[in-house]
């Protein structure tokens, strides 16, 4: 019984030295390295011109609703004195007297497919 002992011992030992030993690792919750690096202004700085269309919902009843700017906006109804005349799944279309505007859902996108 003494011996088993003994040898139970060693092999605590041993592992506890091998889990002493092992590295750290890496907290999986945290941002990568490279985002502790100092921003590209360039390619960080995104400028909008005008308002940005954030989600667009087409009901089955006929529904259709924009969300631009953080605003909820009906078809028919008026944003920022434009009015909302055209929802589609990815695009509406504000119309302020003769003046059309386009809002597309994923701009960034659409200008990739574009070039």
């Amino acid at each position: 019984m003494d011996e088993i002992m003994k040898r139970t011992l060693c092999l605590c030992l041993l592992m506890l030295n091998s889990v002493a030993s092992a590295q750290t690792l890496a907290d999986p919750t945290q941002p990568p390295p490279e985002s502790r690096l100092l921003p590209n202004v360039e390619a960080d700085v995104q400028v909008t011109q005008g308002p940005v269309l954030q989600s667009v919902l087409i009901g089955s009843g006929g529904r259709e609703v924009a969300v631009i700017d953080g605003q909820t906006v009906r078809k028919g109804e008026k944003f920022n004195g434009a009015t909302l005349i055209k929802v589609s799944k990815n695009q509406v279309v504000l119309q302020n007297g003769r003046d059309k505007q386009i809002l597309t859902l994923f701009p960034e996108v659409a200008k990739k497919a574009a070039h």
